[in-house]
């Protein structure tokens, strides 16, 4: 499982020009399930992510992590993080998982991450338009596999 997380200071999601999902200080998290994700890939990756200090603290260094902020995430469906650019100009996506099995994945990853910060999602499978204003920047990939 795979995550590209942005500090916000605020993130929304739309769909056919209505919102449907909107946080303020937090992550926006872009979620990309792989073919032999499990559940224990998602609770390590959620659990990573609201300990995970990213936050500055008075001095400006990363010292606060999202629950300690108490700040919120919207978590976005996201397959194309599986792409695989081995061959050709085309992306492949074979390493994503099938859509029903990534959906549950997908939700389950939102519950575990609503077990410590205010959470609010995408669409799965929707056309979105996704609204962020990066704070720092900060961008950070996880891979589930990795930590």
């Amino acid at each position: 499982m795979i995550a590209l997380l942005q500090r916000v200071s605020r993130s929304s999601v739309r769909i056919d020009a209505k919102e449907v999902a909107k946080i303020g200080r937090g992550v926006t998290i872009f979620l990309g399930v792989m073919d032999g994700d499990t559940i224990e890939d998602l609770q390590k990756l959620a659990d990573k992510i609201v300990d995970l200090r990213i936050f500055p603290d008075e001095r400006g260094r990363m010292h606060y992590s999202l629950k300690q902020i108490e700040g919120e995430a919207l978590v976005v469906s996201q397959f194309t993080l599986a792409a695989d650019l081995k061959r050709g100009r085309r992306p492949s996506f074979e390493r994503a998982m099938e859509p029903n099995g990534a959906k549950r994945l997908y939700e389950l990853f939102c519950e575990r991450m609503g077990e410590s910060v205010d959470v609010q999602r995408g669409v799965f499978g929707a056309s979105m338009e996704v609204e962020i204003h990066n704070d720092g920047p900060v961008t950070i990939i996880v891979d589930s596999r990795e930590i």
